[in-house]
């Protein structure tokens, strides 16, 4: 689940419960709503004996609440799968030529982009994440510039020398990669 998607639904929940529990105590506490508000007055209950037992002899009502909050729960176990998902890849799988192959720990197949690419020229920092499948990894780079850096260049770079070393030596055909690059905040130079 993108993470924009995740921020803005625990928002607009967050957001939903704040105002409902705010009006009950706002009320608790002796405060007045307009009328058309869920509460009249401190004394008032959130469901009255009526409309507690309105619908009890309809026969669609149980089945109707019962769905409605099956479904609550079913989107919510879904939604909690979905955050607490692994993104990151845990092993790669090299090919060894004996058709039983290697694993390579992902964190040491991070580490190693990272490195090569922070020693090159114009880069301050990389991070580098691995996802996708053990077979078929694919690669995520930060790379935080130096003021003075071309962009243009540090991402050559990269793919020709970090990202080609690390897929060669891990004997993949290939490693799809998106490039995330940010410039280093620095005061302006001053001119002569």
């Amino acid at each position: 689940m993108p993470r924009i998607v995740n921020r803005v639904l625990l928002g607009l929940v967050g957001l939903v419960l704040m105002v409902i529990g705010g009006s009950v105590l706002a009320m608790g506490l002796g405060s007045r709503w307009p009328t058309w508000w869920i509460h009249d007055d401190r004394h008032d209950v959130l469901l009255s004996s009526a409309e507690r037992t309105h619908y009890r002899d309809a026969g669609w009502w149980w089945p109707t609440v019962l769905a409605v909050l099956a479904a609550v729960v079913l989107l919510s176990l879904w939604w909690l799968a979905a955050v607490l998902r692994r993104r990151r890849l845990g092993e790669v799988l090299v090919d060894t030529g004996d058709n039983e192959g290697a694993l390579l720990r992902g964190r040491a197949m991070e580490n190693a982009v990272a490195g090569e690419a922070t020693r090159l020229e114009g880069v301050e920092r990389a991070h580098v994440t691995l996802t996708g499948s053990r077979t078929a990894p694919e690669a995520r780079v930060q790379l935080l510039l130096q003021p003075h850096a071309s962009p243009a260049e540090a991402v050559t770079r990269l793919t020709t020398e970090a990202l080609t070393n690390a897929r060669d030596s891990a004997g993949l055909k290939s490693l799809p990669t998106e490039v995330d690059l940010r410039a280093v905040k620095h005061r302006a130079e001053r001119v002569n």
